[in-house]
């Protein structure tokens, strides 16, 4: 955590909070988080939050209002596992994430085009494909 003094009291304008955040991340020689920067009000309590893959910065008042509080923390491997979970990763890995996905759904189409040919497996195959659609709308119906 780092204290920054300030000239004037902090308030919540997102373009100052931004400024004072980029030239503290300037200073300390540190690259920008990859995230978008967000302004997060609580009734009069505020705070700029930005959040990326390798870094998470936050910047709040303190009780005096000519004092700022800074915190850098740079991201475990556990909480960048997370973040590309959430699609807050590079640009890069978004790519491969969708590729992924493309082809998965090519192997679960190929597999089900397999197994509808064989007429023995016609009928599990059609209990699988309504069961698994069946579970997939529980779990977004309880999400």
């Amino acid at each position: 955590m780092h204290e920054i003094t300030l000239e004037q009291p902090i308030s919540a304008d997102f373009e100052q909070l931004l400024a004072m955040v980029q030239t503290e991340l300037q200073e300390r020689e540190l690259s920008r988080p990859k995230g978008k920067p967000k302004l997060k009000t609580y009734g009069s309590h505020f705070l700029l939050e930005w959040t990326g893959s390798s870094k998470d910065v936050v910047l709040e008042p303190t009780t005096d209002p000519m004092v700022a509080k800074l915190r850098i923390k740079e991201t475990t491997w556990y909480r960048a596992l997370v973040q590309l979970h959430k699609a807050k990763g590079s640009n890069i890995f978004k790519v491969y994430a969708a590729f992924f996905a493309l082809m998965l759904a090519i192997i679960r189409l190929s597999g089900f085009i397999m197994a509808w040919q064989l007429p023995r497996l016609r009928g599990a195959t059609m209990v699988a494909t309504v069961l698994g659609l069946l579970t997939f709308l529980a779990v977004v119906w309880l999400s």
